[in-house]
């Protein structure tokens, strides 16, 4: 009987260490494939015995990927269980593997950001910042270990998790579970991503459709305003019982638009970008594309 492959506590100590660097070769086409790749590297010489083994375990992972770097970590946990049931003479193909990272990795996504850089982050930041504001040595010291210490352990843990978890996975291939699994994170992932394009998608337009001069006392008469602070002081106190800060009112392309549908441009291009992709334009010549029509556009004024 053939024995079973299977990865030590150290093997999966050394991809985690490895998962650290996962940007390290970021680009904009296939985005953090390399640093995946580079990761895995370890568990995968462990797993496949002869060259041609390991290239193609290599080059399935070389697939675009891209997520918070932090939350990689339960992904590579599921994909070192794959990748080990493979090994072992699993039915485990390059598209279940690829699936279960595509459906992962959008929800996670969009949870690492609000929960590492937006609350963990900055909460030790400011009790490091209020220590140093006192001249305490202490404070950059206790910001790097805290920081380090709960990724550390956040990185670590969740890989075995994802580990742990993707054992059971395996265990239903023939089944229903990597389906529901892998439908329901996609579901997730394609609400978070379409809730976020208005914030990392914009579009501004700068051409004037209508400029109206304002009445004599809708506005603030600047050259009436006393020097100084005092004269900021008045200017803020008639801004705030609803005075305009200039004599005209004018009238954008860009807030006729928001009148309409607040981030209309932005989803707009977001969907010509998906229906280049589905025809197979390549990355690189979508966002030279979009480089030289803003320059373009800037340049004659539209944006």
């Amino acid at each position: 009987m053939e024995k079973k492959i299977k990865l030590t506590k150290k093997d999966r100590m050394s991809v985690c260490w490895r998962s650290t660097f996962i940007q390290g070769s970021w680009n904009y086409e296939r985005m953090q494939n390399g640093g995946w790749a580079f990761a895995l590297i370890p568990a995968l010489k462990k797993l496949y015995k002869t060259k041609e083994d390991r290239a193609a375990a290599l080059k399935r992972h070389l697939e675009f990927f891209n997520t918070h770097p932090y939350l990689a970590s339960p992904i590579i946990g599921v994909t070192l269980a794959l990748e080990e049931e493979r090994a072992n003479g699993a039915p485990i193909d390059d598209v279940t593997v690829q699936g279960v990272k595509v459906g992962m990795m959008g929800p996670l996504a969009g949870i690492g950001d609000p929960v590492f850089w937006f609350t963990v982050k900055p909460i030790i930041g400011a009790l490091a910042a209020s220590l140093a504001l006192t001249g305490n040595i202490l404070g950059p010291i206790i910001y790097f270990i805290a920081w380090n210490a709960i990724r550390i352990a956040f990185m670590w843990y969740t890989q075995e998790f994802g580990y742990k978890a993707g054992s059971h996975i395996t265990d239903d291939l023939s089944g229903g579970l990597l389906q529901d699994v892998t439908k329901g994170a996609s579901i997730l992932g394609m609400f978070i991503l379409g809730s976020l394009v208005n914030r990392w998608v914009s579009v501004k337009f700068t051409p004037i459709i209508s400029s109206a001069p304002y009445a004599k006392g809708a506005f603030i008469d600047w050259s009436k305003l006393p020097a100084g602070a005092n004269g900021i002081k008045q200017a803020l106190l008639q801004q705030a019982a609803g005075l305009s800060l200039t004599d005209k009112k004018v009238t954008t392309l860009q807030g006729n638009l928001d009148s309409l549908i607040p981030g209309l441009a932005g989803l707009l291009i977001t969907f010509i970008c998906m229906w280049l992709l589905k025809k197979k334009v390549s990355p690189i010549i979508i966002i030279l594309g979009l480089f030289v029509i803003g320059v373009v556009f800037h340049v004659i004024g539209l944006m």
